[in-house]
């Protein structure tokens, strides 16, 4: 079976600075993969490339075949993409259930879809504040209106980009275990994240990337049990 993301020979600069030299990754139907890696080695640019946020300058981006790497964002998340983005990026001026409803896309996804019911149920503080504006929201908070506010496009795939950094450790868990939920649902995720136990417990495979490169790839329990490699791509 094909992967329903494929991601070929990925090249990425902002202006002069090239920052991706060829990223190679792909995450199959239902499948997690953990990207980590030191600050500053590509990571968030891997993923925004990925969504078309910002644009590669060469390389394929392949979404259950077909080629998105030229397409603007709201046309990759059609496709079935979904990002949380860094820093959250919630609206001011709209109210938690104006962020929902404003994602809300009819696509099924293997028939069942987000509604902001759902969303509710998987983040009942959301329900409580739904009258409230994003800059009224605690972080925690906000991170939980990113994340249901990427479900109600009905994603096949979400790419999470740092969705517990910054947070307390109750909050972090409420995050981890909805990110458990989806995987338990199909939906395909990639997460960015520092915490390697955390991404090691939902994803089957992780990449570590280095200089904009991926320097490492292969299971999970495998760079979890080697403290060599560990300290090799990993250590401060």
């Amino acid at each position: 079976m094909k992967p329903f993301l494929e991601v070929e020979g990925l090249e990425t600069s902002y202006g002069r600075s090239q920052v991706l030299f060829g990223i190679d990754l792909a995450v199959g139907v239902g499948e997690v993969l953990g990207v980590m890696g030191r600050n500053g080695m590509g990571k968030t640019t891997t993923v925004r490339s990925i969504m078309g946020l910002t644009r590669p300058q060469r390389g394929t981006v392949r979404v259950a075949g077909v080629e998105v790497q030229h397409l603007p964002a709201f046309r990759i998340a059609r496709a079935g993409l979904a990002i949380v983005p860094e820093g959250r990026q919630v609206f001011r001026q709209l109210t938690v259930l104006e962020h929902l409803q404003m994602a809300r896309s009819p696509r099924a996804t293997q028939g069942d879809t987000w509604t902001v019911d759902k969303v509710y149920a998987l983040f009942p503080r959301l329900a409580e504040r739904q009258r409230h504006y994003g800059t009224q929201l605690s972080g925690g908070e906000q991170q939980m209106l990113a994340i249901g506010r990427a479900l109600m496009t009905n994603p096949r795939l979400v790419l999470f980009d740092e969705a517990t950094e910054g947070l307390a450790p109750l909050v972090r868990h409420e995050i981890w275990s909805a990110i458990a939920s989806l995987k338990a649902r199909g939906c395909a995720i990639v997460i960015v994240d520092k915490n390697l136990r955390d991404v090691a417990r939902l994803a089957e495979r992780m990449i570590v990337l280095e200089k904009g490169r991926v320097a490492w790839s292969g299971p999970s329990s495998t760079l979890c049990g080697d403290a060599e490699l560990q300290r090799r791509h990993l250590g401060v």
